[in-house]
């Protein structure tokens, strides 16, 4: 039985006196859940979160890293300075990354591999555009970014990697994908998963969901047969609709 994984994702948001005070509450709300806890919090908040954090089972992960472990890379920071100083999990290759900053299919690839290599938790993003899923094309898109971001990632490695299934139109738009469609594709990347690596790794990858996941219809999407929780962005920033969400089978 996969655990269900539920990680809020704050982007560009919370100074790290919110940051903590946000802990504070979430803490005794979260407490009693079976469910895996994740804050992705920004760079500035990861020391004093995950000094706020201990003795809670809230873990603390990054929302990107580079690839290489120093060097003359103005602005990012690398997995072994997040591994330093105890982050547990990163996120990978999410969609604002690779619109906004270049992010490719190879770069995450490189990040995946770093990653893994240093023991943090990966959640490598994956997921298709209005456009690509109304001319049929998600499938293709969708799969194709699951293969490439494991090429070379040995099969104990990726049950270890966590895949976070986003449609790109339903991220801080409201929109999101209905229950079925999710599942739907979900299904075709661990079908993806079960071609390269066998049955048994892909029955055991946990794959999320995320785009616009509320306390509302956070119950109906993670009680889907392939979904293992979500991906969280904008209800992340509120501790009490946070707690709903990872207390959504309560």
């Amino acid at each position: 039985m996969r655990r269900k994984v539920i990680a809020g994702n704050w982007k560009m948001n919370k100074l790290p006196n919110e940051a903590m005070e946000f802990i504070t509450e979430l803490t005794p709300l979260v407490k009693d859940t079976d469910n895996e806890v994740i804050l992705c919090v920004p760079y500035t908040d990861l020391f004093y979160s995950l000094l706020h954090v201990q003795d809670t089972n809230i873990k603390i992960g990054a929302q990107n890293m580079h690839y290489e472990e120093n060097g003359a890379y103005t602005g990012e920071v690398s997995g072994e300075m997040l591994k330093s100083i105890g982050v547990e999990y990163v996120i990978i290759g999410h969609s604002e990354r690779r619109a906004y900053y270049g992010e490719t299919d190879e770069t995450v690839n490189k990040k995946l591999k770093k990653a893994l290599s240093l023991e943090l938790k990966p959640i490598v993003c994956v997921g298709e555009s209005l456009d690509e899923r109304e001319s049929g094309k998600a499938k293709e898109i969708v799969t194709t970014q699951t293969k490439l971001a494991l090429e070379g990632i040995s099969n104990e490695d990726v049950t270890k990697t966590i895949i976070a299934y986003e449609p790109i139109w339903a991220i801080g738009t409201g929109k999101t994908a209905t229950k079925e469609d999710a599942n739907e594709t979900i299904k075709w990347i661990r079908e993806e998963i079960e071609k390269i690596y066998g049955k048994n790794v892909s029955d055991n990858v946990i794959i999320q969901y995320g785009g616009s996941v509320k306390s509302s219809n956070a119950k109906e999407i993670f009680e889907m047969s392939d979904i293992d929780g979500g991906l969280v962005g904008g209800a992340s920033l509120k501790a009490d609709e946070f707690a709903k969400i990872v207390n959504y089978n309560k």
